[in-house]
Formats: structure tokens, C-alpha cells, sequence
């Protein structure tokens, strides 16, 4: 059974309110009232001088335990939102194993999901590890840079904010154990974000509902099992109403990082897993869903279930 072994972060010191990116947005003043008043978007995340390989290593320099695993390191997978997102020839995850001495490893990048495309690498490595010897592991990083105008913002939606995450993964562990992975996949929003976003809109919490609870179903538990929700920092209000559709508690929901760090591509699921941590927010034993959502060549929906 898939579980999480370790899980590191990277969010950089300097934030930015949102008002300040209003220009390198396109944002009009009641686009942006929008953002901070109704979404809850006040500052976003961002790390000027930065490049993605930076935004990688800072965070698995704190994966305290890598040094001394790195020989069991069989994979490297790099979760992306976008597919490119450095010009030909650079290949910053070459490089990144290379200055971590991770160069035995297959190494290579997932971006099938877009924004929910760290929980497909997590099920990705889960089965590439079940074919491996029993204690290999793999290693999976998030994290890219707000270098366009489409990674900087989702229209109506949210704003992307630039950071990183690690996480090292292995087939059968003691605890965060993976209990079910649903992924909901609507080719049918082939560019509606551009073209139709209202249409999307209507149909986003249905789609994010149903893939919610094909998790918990797959897991054999009901939503009153689950004692903690990590979702996608994409704004406050859409999980408001999400919560008061399925009938779940939205104080069990981990919705403090939105207005501090905004969405940051693939890594919110596990800054969302920190601030638990830190908080004292996961009991051994507690079931937590983790919940994302991503858009660009049509639209996935996608959640997962684990066990502390």
C-alpha cells in the first residue's frame, strides 16, 4: 500500500498583496476587489531571481532523511501544471539529480493533470514501486514558476503563487498509508477556461463532488469518517460551497493557506499536509481526503485518501 515517508516545503519569505500584481494581470480594481473580498485572496507567494531547479532544491535541501536514503532513491518524479515550463535545451530535473547524486535514478516529469497532477505522481510511484525491491523509494517534487500570464492566474478564479514540495514515497509504510485515489478526467473542457469558463464554472463542483466521493467509497469509509480535507488553495468561497453541497463541516477543512501563499501549482496538497503537521491537526489513525483540481487540455478532478 502506497504511503507518504516524508514530505518537505518550500514557500519563499517574500509575499506580494494582490493589488500590487493588478498591471502584470490584467486585473481591473473590481476584478481585484473580487479576488481579495469574495475569494479571500490577499497576498501571493512569489521568489524574484528564482528559477524552478531553485524552487525544487530548497525544498528537498529539508528533507532531513534524504542524505541517508539517497541509494534507495528508484525514481524521480517532477509533478508540472504546464508541460513546458523552461526553454529547450535546459531540463532542470536532470540537473536537480545531478547536483543530489540521484543520477541512478529514472528520472523523468508528469503533467497529464495539470494542477492535480501531484496526486497522480503520487499514485504513478506508488506502482512503480510495488515492481521494485522492498525498500525502494521514490521521490517526488512540485513546483514551478509564475513565468506567463496563464501561470500567473486563473481567470475569475485564483492566482498562482510560486513555491515547492518534496515528498519521498514508498511502496509499504507505517503511516500516511494511501487508502483510495479517484481521478475524474473531462475531456469535454477542452479549452473551456479561455472559451466558456461560465460553463466550467457550473459544472466544476459537481465534477469535484463525485470524484470526492468515488475516493471516500473506494476507501470504504463515508465523509463523516473523514476527520480533515487538504484541498487545493484555488480560493475560499469555492469550498464554502462545496462543504455546504456535500454537508461536510467547513471547519475541517484547511483553508488558512489560500489567503497566505494563493495557489501554488501542484504543491498545494502538500503545504496543505505541513501546516497539519504543524498544528497538531493529524492524529495517528485520523483519515484525511486530499483534494485537487486541474484545467487546461480539458479538465481533472481528482482526490485521494490516507490514513495518518
Amino acid at each position: 500500500m502506497t504511503s507518504l515517508e516524508a514530505v518537505a516545503t518550500y514557500l519563499p519569505e517574500h509575499r506580494v498583496p494582490i493589488e500590487e500584481l493588478a498591471g502584470e494581470l490584467d486585473l481591473t480594481p473590481m476584478q481585484v476587489r473580487l479576488f481579495r473580498r469574495f475569494h479571500k485572496l490577499a497576498d501571493v507567494c512569489r521568489a524574484p531571481g528564482t528559477t524552478p531547479i531553485d524552487l525544487l532544491l530548497a525544498a528537498v535541501s529539508k528533507l532531513d532523511d534524504l542524505p541517508a536514503v539517497r541509494h534507495r532513491v528508484r525514481y524521480v518524479l517532477w509533478a508540472r501544471t504546464f508541460p513546458v515550463v523552461v526553454p529547450y535545451p535546459l531540463n532542470p530535473l536532470d540537473a536537480m539529480c545531478r547536483l543530489l547524486g540521484l543520477d541512478h535514478a529514472v528520472a523523468f516529469t508528469v503533467t497529464h493533470h495539470a494542477c492535480a497532477t501531484g496526486l497522480l505522481a503520487v499514485d504513478v510511484a506508488g506502482r512503480l514501486l510495488a515492481h521494485a525491491q522492498p525498500d525502494a523509494l521514490a521521490l517526488v517534487v512540485a513546483g514551478e514558476k509564475a513565468f506567463t500570464h496563464d501561470a500567473r492566474v486563473v481567470p475569475e478564479t485564483s492566482v498562482f503563487g510560486e513555491g515547492a514540495s518534496a515528498c519521498l514515497v514508498r511502496h509499504e509504510g507505517p503511516r500516511d498509508r494511501l487508502l483510495a485515489y479517484a481521478a475524474n478526467q473531462r475531456g469535454d473542457f477542452d479549452d473551456e477556461i479561455t472559451t466558456d469558463i461560465t460553463r466550467f464554472q457550473d459544472e466544476y463542483q459537481a465534477s469535484l463532488m463525485a470524484t470526492i466521493q468515488a475516493a471516500v467509497d473506494r476507501a470504504g469509509l463515508t465523509l463523516d469518517d473523514i476527520d480533515l480535507v487538504l484541498p487545493h488553495n484555488v480560493n475560499i468561497v469555492a469550498w464554502q460551497r462545496l462543504c455546504r453541497r456535500l454537508g461536510y463541516p467547513v471547519g475541517r477543512v484547511l483553508l488558512e493557506n489560500v489567503p497566505l501563499t494563493a495557489h501554488v501549482f501542484c504543491a498545494d496538497a502538500f503545504v496543505n499536509y505541513q501546516t497539519a503537521r504543524a498544528r497538531g491537526l493529524l492524529r495517528p489513525g485520523d483519515r484525511y481526503l486530499v483534494a485537487a483540481a486541474g484545467a487546461g487540455r480539458g479538465a481533472t478532478f481528482s482526490a485521494m485518501v490516507f490514513e495518518h
